[in-house]
């Protein structure tokens, strides 16, 4: 090979590789918005999850006191 073949085909590497360095940026770039999107997701559904479970608590505390009641109705009866 000669030194002008030799130059062309490092160019040529070199484009190759700015190329898929390019491709490297871009790839990292939307993985990392997708990560944000994701943890505020999660951050929402925890919440959500959070404001769930004290509701479910709420209408057990309330089940439960209206079984009292009813059972304290029927012994009274």
């Amino acid at each position: 090979m000669n030194k002008t073949s030799d130059n062309n085909a490092m160019e040529l590497d070199l484009k190759k590789l700015e190329v898929r360095v390019e491709e490297l940026i871009r790839a990292c770039a939307q993985l990392k918005d997708e990560n944000h999107s994701l943890r505020s997701q999660q951050e929402s559904l925890i919440a959500e999850r959070a404001d769930l479970i004290e509701k479910t608590e709420l209408a057990k505390t309330r089940v439960e006191a209206i079984i009292t009641r009813l059972k304290s109705m029927e012994d009274e009866s």
